[in-house]
C-alpha cells in the first residue's frame, strides 16, 4: 500500500523534504522522498530524549518526582515544561507547575540529571537504551538533548511503532506520556503563539483543542507529537492508528503553518 498524499511534499518550498507514515505493528504504509537521508531534528529530538527518561525511570535509576533542575522542580516538571526555567536560558522565570514556559534549558537539565544517575553521558545513554534496540542506526545525539538530534525518516518510523505499540517501555508509562500533566496551564506554543491551555504529555505535545496548530483540523484532539524549528515534525494519532514523519532541510516558518495543516489533512483522509 502506498499513500498517494506523500508525494504533497513535492510542492513544499523546500530543497528536499522526505515523509513516512507507519502503523503501530511497524508496518509502514508508503514513504516518499530520501527516507534513509539523515536530516537535523532539532526539537524532534525531545521525543526521543523523553522517551530514554522515561527508560531511565523504568529501571529504576531516577524517579519522575524526585528533585530536578531548578529548585522545587522535578523530573516531571521538566519533562513537561512546567518546571519555570526560561526558554533557552538556565534561569527560573516562574515557579515550577505554574506556567507551560517551553524550554530547552529543561531537556538539557534532564539529560545531565539521567547523565549523573546512570554514570553513562546521555547521547550514549539515549543510543544504549532506545537508538540501538529499535535498530535506529542512522541516529545519533551530539549535543544538546533538547534539539541537537539527527536522524531519517527510516529511523523515526521505527521509534513512532515504538510509541504506538510499546516494547521497551510498559504501555502504562506510555500512556502516561501521552497524559496531559499539570492541565489548564498557560503558555506559548513556539511558532503558534498563546494557547489556554497549552497542554503536554511528558516530552510529548498534546493536541487538545489548540487553535491555531501544526496538525491537521481533522487530527483528533488525542493526537501528540513534536515539531522542529529546523522543519521538520512528527504526529502520532491513537484515533486514526497510524503515525506521520516529515523531515525537510529548511527552517521551520509560514511556508511550514501553511503546508502542515493541509498535509496531515490528506494523510489522514488516505488512511
Amino acid at each position: 500500500m502506498s499513500l498517494k498524499s506523500l508525494a504533497l511534499i513535492e510542492n513544499w518550498p523546500v530543497p528536499t523534504a522526505a515523509a513516512g507514515v507507519v502503523r503501530a505493528d511497524g508496518t509502514v504504509l508508503g514513504t516518499h522522498g530520501p527516507a534513509g537521508q539523515r536530516f537535523p531534528l532539532a526539537s524532534v529530538t525531545k521525543p526521543l530524549a523523553a522517551y530514554a527518561v522515561l527508560v531511565a525511570y523504568e529501571e529504576g535509576a531516577i524517579e519522575l518526582d524526585e528533585p530536578a533542575g531548578p529548585a522545587g522542580s522535578t523530573v516531571r516538571h521538566l519533562l513537561a515544561h512546567t518546571s519555570g526555567l526560561a526558554f533557552d536560558e538556565h534561569k527560573v522565570t516562574a515557579p515550577p507547575g505554574e506556567r507551560r514556559l517551553y524550554s530547552n534549558a529543561g531537556f538539557e537539565q534532564l539529560g545531565d540529571h539521567v547523565a549523573k544517575a546512570t554514570d553513562i553521558p546521555f547521547g550514549e545513554y539515549l543510543r544504549q537504551a532506545v537508538l540501538e534496540p529499535l535498530g535506529m542506526t542512522s541516529t545519533s545525539l551530539e549535543g544538546s538533548p533538547a534539539k541537537d538530534g539527527v536522524s531519517t525518516v527510516e529511523d523515526l518510523l521505527r521509534f513512532a511503532a515504538e510509541v504506538q505499540g510499546p516494547r521497551l517501555l510498559d504501555p502504562r508509562t506510555v500512556a502516561e506520556a501521552m497524559t496531559v500533566h499539570y492541565p489548564g496551564t498557560k503558555g506559548v506554543l513556539p511558532g503558534y503563539g498563546h494557547q489556554n491551555p497549552n497542554d503536554w504529555g511528558l516530552g510529548f505535545e498534546i493536541r487538545d483543542s489548540k487553535s491555531p496548530h501544526w496538525t491537521g483540523s481533522s487530527s483528533s484532539s488525542r493526537t501528540f507529537g513534536h515539531f522542529g524549528q529546523s522543519g521538520t515534525f512528527l504526529w502520532i494519532d491513537p484515533d486514526a492508528r497510524a503515525a506521520c514523519v516529515a523531515l525537510t532541510d529548511r527552517a521551520f516558518g509560514p511556508w511550514a503553518i501553511e503546508a502542515w495543516p493541509a498535509f496531515t489533512d490528506a494523510v489522514l483522509a488516505d488512511l
